[in-house]
């Protein structure tokens, strides 16, 4: 039975997230401090405590969800050792991508770290100069969310950006089209429509000054083969070769984030378990969606660290 680890995007936190989990594990607290070191602010502060405002801010919340997955990491290798489970694929929506690099020994965690806060700050920046929105569109397929796109642009950029799951597909592009679209969805058949709390739109060619920042930074940055398959957003398929990689993560603020297919990719490739390694619990939830023959566990806590040493201990 083929295991994959999962890492969570932006959206996943939360004011008080890995808390518990610092207290109970030396390695994730290390994990922090290292974070606040190198970032000159108390991220885990925010991470622990908030205010939520600032925590939600792009420029914020995608270094912390990095770090609390890291953090998780640090303490199932800790507490685990030779018990980790044995990983054969790992992905990540969106900023996850990055952590699911670090995770597979790709990069290290100094510049796995910088260049996700420089992420998160040129997308703020780029979401500030020239605002947008992105809406949930549910019940639709592609087809559908296409027509529904063309009809309440009007000029304006909109487009897909997400293809989560079946029947749940993000659309991204100016405010106004946005407005559109979420008036118009029902009638093109959607269940709904849910305006996301985001700074812009994401995925689209509105972050085009961010993606072209993000390339200069991307160059200045060792990668190495990752030592597993990492699924790539932008294309739904693994990639090994560090240029490539690099590319796929500058495409991939302009692109759409290919998650459904992601995950088929790695159901037809024979992983039957997920581990999603973050704050939260959307990933399991969309997995649900996908597939319900799959099998999703969300470590997301000192207890669910905990439990995962019972199970492994359980299976001696």
């Amino acid at each position: 039975m083929g295991t994959a680890f999962l890492f969570p995007g932006q959206g996943a936190q939360q004011v008080g997230m890995m808390a518990d989990l610092a207290e109970l594990s030396p390695a994730a607290r290390a994990v922090f401090d290292r974070a606040d070191q190198q970032l000159g602010y108390s991220l885990s502060g925010l991470c622990f405590h908030g205010p939520a405002e600032r925590l939600d801010a792009t420029d914020v919340s995608q270094p912390a969800i990095f770090v609390c997955s890291a953090a998780i990491l640090a303490a199932m290798d800790e507490v685990l050792h030779d018990h980790l489970p044995e990983v054969s694929m790992m992905a990540g929506l969106s900023l996850g991508e990055y952590t699911a690099l670090y995770a597979a020994d790709a990069l290290d965690f100094q510049p796995a770290l910088e260049l996700v806060a420089r992420r998160g700050r040129l997308m703020q920046a780029a979401a500030k100069a020239r605002p947008g929105g992105m809406v949930s569109i549910i019940g639709l397929d592609e087809p559908e969310v296409r027509r529904l796109c063309a009809a309440a642009a009007e000029g304006d950029e909109l487009t897909c950006a997400n293809f989560n799951c079946p029947g749940q597909i993000v659309v991204s592009g100016a405010a106004a089209a946005c407005d559109r679209a979420e008036a118009l969805a029902k009638d093109f058949g959607a269940k709904g429509a849910v305006r996301l709390k985001v700074a812009g739109a994401f995925h689209s060619r509105f972050m085009e000054p961010a993606a072209e920042a993000l390339a200069q930074a991307v160059e200045k940055v060792e990668f190495r083969r990752p030592r597993w398959p990492v699924v790539a957003n932008v294309t739904a398929a693994p990639e090994n070769d560090p240029d490539t990689i690099r590319r796929n993560l500058v495409a991939q603020l302009t692109s759409p984030v290919r998650w459904a297919e992601s995950i088929q990719h790695m159901r037809d490739s024979g992983i039957e378990e997920f581990l999603e390694i973050g704050p939260g619990r959307v990933l399991a939830g969309l997995l649900r969606r996908i597939d319900r023959g799959a099998s999703c566990r969300s470590i997301n806590s000192a207890g669910a660290v905990t439990r995962l040493v019972g199970q492994a201990a359980g299976g001696e």
